[in-house]
């Protein structure tokens, strides 16, 4: 066979399998979804003190019983939560643009799992408890708005920068869908290596599927330049992995230097300084893909498939 005949057979393939995402993609757009956008956080900073109790009776659920009505008319009236507020009023007037993506997400749930129930919507602030930034529940979706007030917002001056990049406005849509795929996951093993760049990895692939309108980086919160430094350098990560037989190690100190939030890998070499962190998520969420593309299987069932068994059918090569 030709190169140019292989060249055109490439094309082909490529132009019928973008026909079959874009006819998807547009059946998946008619599934209907409802819902509104509860302001609890406007809400509460329009009330005055003898509001309460109907703030109490609309979202029950926020108000803990072991807290006295005194500290919440506190709250109320406090200026440091009053500035808090006035932040969020002024970044997020309108929330009709995270809305749409809020319901993109759900009309992919919708499609994928018959049984899924669009929950209600709440937005509300949590001090900038930034390990906490959206909940999710069979019936609720809280997102915390003042964790996503911009990178350089003056609240966040003593998080770490690592973290602070990722506290905007175009990370909420990928944090909740990352809060729906750890419902949707299940994995009885994770003690190796392997074990959690799968688990990552199903996680990221589930953003694919779900979010399929956020770019790569953001559905794992890298900047564009950390997503290129990582495809550039894929083959070369593997390799490490591989050579120094990490993949089936159950040291637990590869997971602060692979997995968890840092400002960089740790290979412990001179490229350190130049990676972003969290490079064993990404080789995990090319396995996966991997593993997808052969399989061809649904997400919900990938999502609940062992990782022996998606390391061994994945067969994956990284990109050279």
């Amino acid at each position: 066979m030709s190169l140019r005949i292989f060249i055109l057979l490439m094309l082909g393939l490529v132009l019928v399998s973008c026909n079959e995402d874009s006819k998807l993609e547009e059946q998946i757009s008619k599934v209907k979804v409802d819902f509104v956008v509860e302001r609890f956080d406007r809400a509460y900073h329009e009330a005055k003190p003898s509001d309460l109790a109907k703030l109490k009776q609309a979202f029950p659920f926020l108000f803990s019983k072991h807290i006295p009505d005194s500290i919440w008319v506190e709250r109320i009236n406090d200026t440091l939560q009053d500035q808090l507020l006035k932040e969020v009023k002024k970044a997020y007037p309108d929330f009709g643009d995270i809305k749409k993506q809020i319901k993109g997400l759900f009309q992919h749930l919708q499609f994928y799992d018959k049984t899924f129930s669009v929950p209600r919507v709440i937005t509300l602030t949590n001090d900038v408890d930034y390990r906490n930034k959206t909940i999710v529940t069979d019936s609720l979706l809280l997102v915390a708005l003042d964790n996503f007030l911009g990178e350089d917002h003056e609240f966040y001056q003593n998080i770490p920068r690592y973290l602070v990049k990722n506290m905007q406005k175009n990370q909420i849509v990928p944090e909740v869908a990352e809060a729906y795929a750890k419902k949707y996951t299940f994995q009885a093993n994770r003690k190796r290596f392997i074990d959690e760049m799968i688990y990552h990895g199903k996680l990221l692939y589930f953003k694919d599927v779900m979010i399929p309108f956020k770019t790569d980086a953001e559905k794992i919160g890298y900047t564009e330049q950390e997503l290129k430094w990582a495809e550039a350098n894929e083959s070369a990560i593997w390799s490490y992995f591989v050579e120094k037989e990490l993949l089936f190690s159950t040291d637990s100190k590869l997971a602060s230097r692979f997995i968890a939030d840092a400002p960089y890998s740790k290979f412990y070499l001179e490229l350190d300084n130049a990676s972003p962190g969290r490079l064993g998520q990404y080789i995990g969420w090319q396995i996966v893909r991997a593993y997808a593309d052969s399989t061809e299987e649904n997400v919900l069932s990938i999502l609940e498939k062992e990782p022996e068994e998606i390391f061994n059918k994945a067969k994956f090569k990284p990109k050279k």
